[in-house]
């Protein structure tokens, strides 16, 4: 019925979606299978992408050729760079989106690929041999070969809903949850366990009293996620703040006999960064209020998000304590919020590249690690991509390192540390937060992927022609667009090439006092008594590039012919010229360590001159050099030096 596909996608959320393209774009035959079309990309939660960190990661995919980033700028309503009070490094892209749009564009997308097929149905087991994924069965008791397969399950795997004392099956409102894959991956000796996250209600935006809230504009202009050319948006719809009070929480309490939070009968562990509701007035009882975020679902809708109310209390507490907030005293609720219980496996169980241990050829993405937020799980699904198809062409895999990308960060987290909570994304996490800023992610980034498109060679001359492999595919490999990959290299080498000529610009040309103190009075700056570098007077507090070519002719006769994207890079390039500096003397530093490879197979119980907790996490997670094994919990210094000698060093 079907032919041998290269890779296996199961599952078609953020995660599914960015695998399928990713293997895809670079040649691979995909098979994305979904329990249902009509939700292919579904902003499940929040109709929202980016954020504190995650807008990092949406321009890291964007920087690897996934797709996320231009979905987003082609629905969004509104855009904000957040943290803009704070330096660069901080500065976080964030977008409400059309949530009908979205799915929408990212299924055209999908459709519109030559090496993307679909198949609506269940996966209920996979095909294993000789310990290896060689496709999947079906409900239905169909079966699919690969030779990969990718594992996006969310929170569908055994997925239990919870509102009051009412639960459920199911992966998400009005779906079913999948059965059959956990009970055969713990068969294989892989191990899972339980987690728990949530969603608000959905409101009646015509119900609500918009001029008791607080107005949340977009930013003018609006920035956008992708660094190809995607349409700016010019009009934007706005958000609102609201805000609980003492009498909502004490609404709220009444329920907390009913709640299966409180109860016992929710047993996997919530995310401590998004609880919900009833959890944030029982865990900061002192706390008067908390902020909501009133956000609008669509440009053609009504319904609204109440972000910071996720909730599993009874729908009756819920509606009746939403009705005590102010703007929402006559709010009528679409459905209420409910919490959900799902499978996942601990991380520690895969390789840096997201291919398990136990079973080769099968890559596990998304919440299935743990973790939680559309963005970690799209990102996920791009590495997990990508590996597929170069697991399928027997090269080595593709990994980001910490001090790459919040990719690599995110996965080194996972793999090396494991979770016991959902997993979410902060700037905290990396250490080397000015090296990885949102700005610069397609400089960083996009020659790493272009280097490896450029080793791929097409595996299918013509159609139904056998490949290397020994197959007989009834296709012709379609590897990622040339003109498209062209054109990224030829972005961030004009975008480098003209920061390097700003930058030069200002180190070479000078001004005098009498052309710039009346300026500098107005920015309560010191005046200069002599004649100095433009790169002196950029590096003083408050004081931008726009702001020197508003005041300086010859400044601006010189950059009017760049683009305001190569402006701000120049400026953050020499404003923290010396941070980035000594940040990148740390990397130089701790790349000695991935250098050295710790040989394959390895047994560290031999090793009595480390720690028994160390010889224990270590064999777990089966570090591939010692700068990662440096990273794992319980492993100590000490048992480094003693890795080092025994690695020859």
């Amino acid at each position: 019925m079907f032919p041998k596909y290269d890779v296996i996608v199961v599952g078609a959320g953020h995660s599914g979606c960015e695998a399928a393209v990713a293997a895809a774009n670079l040649g691979s035959k995909v098979m994305l299978v979904t329990m249902n079309m009509q939700t292919i990309a579904q902003m499940s939660c929040n109709p929202a992408m980016g954020g504190v960190a995650k807008g990092q990661i949406v321009r890291e995919i964007d920087a690897l050729g996934g797709y996320s980033g231009i979905v987003t700028d082609h629905t969004m309503v509104q855009f904000r760079m957040l943290n803009r009070s704070k330096g660069p490094a901080m500065w976080s892209p964030r977008a409400q989106s059309d949530r009908m749009l979205f799915a929408a564009k990212w299924r055209k997308m999908l459709e519109e690929h030559p090496n993307v097929d679909f198949w609506q149905e269940m996966v209920t087991g996979i095909i294993v041999k000789d310990g290896r994924a060689r496709g999947v069965r079906t409900g239905m008791g169909i079966e699919i070969e690969s030779e990969t397969v990718v594992l996006t399950n969310g929170t569908f795997l055994n997925g239990l809903i919870h509102i009051g004392e009412k639960q459920f099956g199911g992966g998400r409102a009005g779906e079913r949850a999948a059965k059959g894959i956990t009970e055969q991956l713990r068969d294989l000796g892989f191990e899972s366990g339980r987690m728990k996250t949530g969603t608000p209600p959905r409101v009646d935006g015509r119900s609500l009293d918009w001029d008791k809230m607080e107005l949340q504009e977009g930013d003018t202009p609006a920035g956008k996620f992708s660094y190809t050319d995607t349409p700016k948006l010019e009009k934007q719809l706005p958000c609102h703040i609201a805000y609980t009070s003492p009498e909502v929480h004490e609404i709220l309490r009444t329920g907390f006999d009913r709640s299966p939070m409180f109860n016992g009968r929710i047993q996997g562990q919530g995310p401590r960064y998004c609880p919900s509701i009833e959890d944030k007035i029982d865990r900061f009882a002192g706390r008067d209020r908390h902020q909501l975020f009133v956000e609008p679902e669509g440009w053609d809708t009504c319904e609204i998000y109440v972000n910071g109310f996720s909730s599993s209390l009874p729908e009756d507490v819920q509606l009746k304590a939403l009705r005590k907030i102010e703007g929402f005293e006559k709010a009528k609720m679409f459905r209420p919020g409910y919490a959900i219980e799902y499978d996942y496996f601990p991380p520690h169980q895969l390789q840096l590249s997201l291919e398990t241990h136990l079973v080769k050829n099968l890559f596990f993405a998304g919440q299935i690690n743990g973790t939680t937020g559309y963005e970690e799980a799209g990102c996920q699904g791009l590495m997990a991509g990508i590996n597929a198809h170069l697991k399928v062409r027997e090269q080595e895999p593709f990994i980001l390192k910490r001090s790459e990308a919040y990719i690599g960060v995110l996965i080194d987290d996972l793999v090396n540390k494991g979770t016991k909570e959902p997993y979410r994304m902060f700037t905290s996490r990396a250490e080397y937060r000015i090296l990885l800023r949102q700005d610069n992610a397609d400089i960083r980034l996009t020659p790493l992927i272009h280097a490896v498109h450029s080793r791929q060679s097409t595996v299918w001359s013509a159609a139904g022609t056998p490949n290397s492999r020994g197959g007989s595919p009834q296709w012709a490999g379609v590897p990622f667009e040339e003109s498209i990959l062209k054109e990224r290299i030829e972005r961030v080498n004009a975008k480098k090439a003209a920061a390097a000529e700003i930058t030069n610009f200002f180190k070479t040309h000078s001004v005098a006092p009498d052309a710039i103190n009346g300026f500098l009075a107005s920015k309560n700056s010191a005046p200069l008594k002599q004649q100095v570098k433009l790169h002196g007077v950029l590096l003083r507090p408050n004081i931008g590039i726009n702001d020197l070519r508003g005041c300086l002719p010859q400044a601006d006769e010189f950059l009017k012919k760049y683009e305001q994207e190569h402006l701000n890079e120049a400026e953050i390039n020499m404003k923290y010229e010396g941070y980035i500096r000594k940040e990148q003397e740390m990397v130089d530093k701790m790349n000695r360590l991935e250098e050295v490879r710790i040989i394959e197979g390895f047994d560290f119980h031999k090793l009595n001159a480390i720690s028994s907790e160390a010889r224990e996490k270590l064999t777990q997670v089966k570090p591939r050099t010692i700068g990662q094994a440096s990273r794992i919990s319980g492993v100590t210094p000490a048992d480094v030096s003693v890795l080092l000698v025994h690695m020859g060093r």
